[in-house]
């Protein structure tokens, strides 16, 4: 029993995910937490993401 997304909310969800490492990467953040929240944003991609937006590397 899992959460299913495809068709046009799948893309936008891939495209959120995307967007997040990016934006992971690209901040100041230490590498160990870089490689930290890739991960948990490709292992469960909307927890990850809502996670990510509350939580996450800020600039």
């Amino acid at each position: 029993m899992g959460i299913e997304v495809g068709g046009f909310l799948g893309l936008v969800l891939l495209i959120l995910i995307v967007y997040a490492v990016i934006k992971t990467v690209q901040s100041s953040a230490g590498t160990g937490s870089k490689v930290l929240w890739i991960v948990l944003l490709l292992l469960l991609p909307v927890v990850g993401f809502i996670l990510w937006l509350l939580l996450g590397p800020k600039r």
